[in-house]
């Protein structure tokens, strides 16, 4: 046991890009992810809708970043459905800047930001982006 008391200690993940809030970003971990639940349960696994996938980017409305780590996650996510994992939805955190519990306003999670003095919104170029891939998968089925 470590000194909080788990029977293992966090190793940490390095050779990565992180969020802002300093999280580790491995897209291919969602691939692995559903492809070992799909190994370990097979025709018992039920349709995935993977519910809340995102990341706190710097304040700016050109969050390259979270744009990179969309385009990511949806790539493996594709993978592992290549794979034969019945994934059924896909739903991004979050569409606006939010209160979060532990962090109150500071972390940015949205693809919409939101002054919070104003309450203005200003969509960021991940809601372009992700609109734009939504739209262009619409059109090849």
């Amino acid at each position: 046991p470590t000194d909080d008391g788990l029977p293992f200690a966090d190793a940490g993940v390095t050779g990565y890009p992180t969020t802002a809030f300093g999280w580790p970003v491995v897209p291919d971990g969602l691939r692995e992810l559903l492809t070992g639940l799909k190994s370990r349960y097979g025709s018992a696994l039920p349709p995935i809708h993977i519910t809340e996938n995102g990341c706190s980017t710097d304040d700016t409305l050109e969050d390259h970043s979270r744009i990179e780590f969309l385009e990511g996650h949806i790539a493996a996510m594709q993978r592992a459905m290549d794979e034969g994992v019945d994934v059924r939805g896909y739903f991004v955190w979050s569409l606006l800047d939010n209160f979060e519990w532990a962090e109150g306003y500071h972390q940015r999670f949205g693809l919409v930001h939101v002054d919070f003095e104003t309450q203005r919104r200003t969509p960021k170029a991940s809601y372009r982006w992700l609109r734009e891939h939504l739209r262009a998968q619409n059109t090849d089925t």
